[in-house]
């Protein structure tokens, strides 16, 4: 029975293993000068080489061929049974994963204490997935890691060795740690090359590529990828045997994918998808081949080098580079890393990648908020003199940073809906504004919200008051608690007015406080001037002030939850959560649509 490539081509000694020579040297030196360790930790990424080297090693402790360069032959009985895994006297292999217990380990420790087979050998146990054992298993195994037998070598390999560290960190440093390297993608495809030239295969650049990316850095999975494709049937390893073997999509699907977003087609994105869908393609495998592809679109506009790609792919990346800014592919790829953990547990992976390609097609229509507060803090000063205005145009839609939760957007009366500007004005991606003027002493002097919108036959208005209802005086009220304690030093009066409660505003002008006992109702009264000019510098036509005591057994407030209270409550908990959204709001008179 013939044997699979990741089995019949595994290194028979320490210069075959590929990458990995810092460890291989080592090992082969300290065997050369005799100064061996006791132990031994391999930790790396599956498939690149951990167990090979342990296995290498045992082989060249009980090599009967004894070279000078302390190199196994490969073909004494002792290398050839150690090599194939076979029962031998000397080397035994361990399976942590179903051996992980207490018992096992005593077993062990038992085993241990009994010598080699010869005066020249060594008895090796080789201890894969370590990191499965059991904390009382590694607590067993401690006394004999730190005084172990003569000529008893343990040799652990783990994927995963901060659960080591976390299970029995006393046992790290009775061994010596050695972290193996990913397998790059040239070095994979060097070494499948040599082995399909071993087996009388040609093979086109581009698969090997195809493969070695789809390898992701392990040499075991590349050779059992090529085993698979080689299935398929016999003659020239091509890209499209491999594209079909492991389910791939054509370049040319990704770069279709690429024109839509690039030219804003987002309809066009679902019959794009649904296309795909029919042939069957892997969503999770879809998303990260596409996000590859955005990153070497993101290294040709930014002028790098480009990634590991075909000659297809380096010839046509480069064309599309002026579609593309770096800012807009950069928040691409933020959604991407987003995305791809719930697409992988998701049902509905296709419904989440097509709303992931639409929100790219659409990227033109949304603003950072941070180039809102640059704008904003340029043309704070407004227009100086009667004919300076700004040439700003209004802002589609608005969107905070990625995870805030929370959309963003000018009022109703300026956004590009309104009736008022559909006609006279052209909606932009971002905000431009004139050079700036020198700010004036008072932010009240030149309105901030002229920066994100403004006609241009006519001055912004004035928006130095907000309009008085009872969301935006619930949403404002820790301001003003803080403006009065800021500006009066009245730390009582403040205290009181941060446990009360705006409950009704009338159309008369008249604001209602909720407090819980008369001395509130008192201290309030008392301040009642203090209060009304806090509130008549933020809001407009604010007349009177009354106070309600509710008692401390009955109801509190008495408000009916609905929606615009919810919306002020998430409004602000959300300023109070971020300085720069709070400049924002204050600025532009942000409201929160969702």
């Amino acid at each position: 029975m013939s044997l699979a490539l990741a089995r019949k081509y595994r290194p028979r000694r320490f210069a075959d293993v590929a990458v990995q020579s810092h460890v291989a040297n080592t090992l082969r030196n300290a065997i050369a000068g005799d100064r061996l360790g006791h132990a031994y930790l391999f930790c790396g990424p599956r498939g690149t080489g951990k167990t090979t080297l342990a296995r290498v090693l045992a082989m060249a402790l009980n090599c009967e061929a004894r070279r000078p360069d302390r190199e196994p032959c490969g073909e004494c009985a002792s290398c050839t049974r150690i090599w194939s895994g076979s029962a031998s006297l000397d080397v035994v292999e361990i399976d942590a994963a179903s051996n992980r217990g207490v018992d096992d380990a005593r077993e062990l420790r038992e085993r241990a204490m009994y010598a080699p087979s010869g005066q020249d050998r060594y008895k090796v146990y080789i201890v894969d997935e370590a990191h499965m054992l059991t904390r009382e298993a590694w607590n067993a195994l401690l006394k004999i890691l730190e005084e172990p037998p003569p000529r008893v070598i343990f040799v652990f390999a783990t994927t995963e060795p901060n659960k080591i560290q976390q299970a029995a960190a006393p046992v790290l440093s009775r061994m010596q740690r050695f972290d193996l390297k990913r397998i790059g993608p040239a070095d994979v495809r060097e070494r499948l090359g040599t082995v399909l030239a071993t087996e009388g295969i040609t093979a086109q650049p581009d698969a090997l590529a195809m493969l070695a990316r789809a390898a992701d850095g392990s040499m075991r999975d590349a050779l059992s990828l090529t085993d698979q494709v080689l299935s398929l049937g016999g003659g020239t390893v091509t890209a499209e045997r491999v594209r079909e073997a492991l389910g791939l999509v054509h370049e040319d699907e990704h770069l279709a994918l690429l024109d839509v977003i690039a030219q804003r087609r987002a309809a066009d994105v679902f019959g794009a998808v649904a296309r795909l869908a029919d042939h069957g393609v892997d969503f999770a495998i879809l998303l990260a081949d596409f996000a590859d592809l955005l990153r070497a679109q993101l290294a040709a506009v930014l002028g790098g080098t480009l990634p590991d790609l075909s000659d297809r792919l380096k010839e046509e990346l480069p064309k599309r580079a002026a579609q593309f800014t770096a800012g807009d592919l950069l928040r691409m790829l933020q959604m991407v890393v987003e995305v791809e953990p719930h697409l992988k547990r998701s049902g509905q992976q296709q419904l989440l990648f097509e709303t992931l390609l639409v929100r790219f097609a659409l990227l033109d229509r949304t603003l950072d908020l941070e180039a809102v507060l640059k704008g904003v803090a340029a043309g704070s000063g407004g227009a100086s003199g009667a004919g300076a205005s700004t040439a700003a145009r209004p802002v589609t839609e608005a969107t905070s940073r990625p995870g805030s939760g929370a959309r963003l957007a000018a009022p109703a009366e300026e956004r590009p809906g309104s009736t008022a500007q559909a006609a006279r004005a052209e909606p932009i991606a971002a905000p431009r504004v004139s050079e700036p003027p020198p700010p004036p002493p008072r932010r009240s002097a030149a309105p901030a919200a002229s920066v994100v919108a403004e006609v241009a036959d006519r001055p912004a208005p004035r928006r130095d008051l907000l309009p008085l209802d009872i969301n935006r005086v619930a949403e404002h009220w820790d301001a003003i608690v803080d403006s009065v304690n800021a500006e009066h030093r009245a730390l009582l009066l403040s205290s009181t007015l941060a446990h009360a409660t705006p409950t009704a505003v009338t159309a008369a002008g008249v604001v209602t406080l909720t407090v819980e006992s008369d001395a509130h109702a008192d201290i309030i009264v008392g301040g009642e001037a203090v209060i009304l000019g806090a509130l008549r510098r933020r809001f407009d036509n604010v007349q009177k002030l009354a106070v309600r005591t509710v008692a401390p057994d009955g109801p509190r407030a008495p408000q009916r939850l609905n929606e615009g209270l919810v919306k002020a409550d998430r409004m602000a908990m959300l300023r109070k959560s971020s300085p720069l959204l709070d400049a924002a709001v204050e600025a532009l008179d942000l409201e929160l649509l969702d």
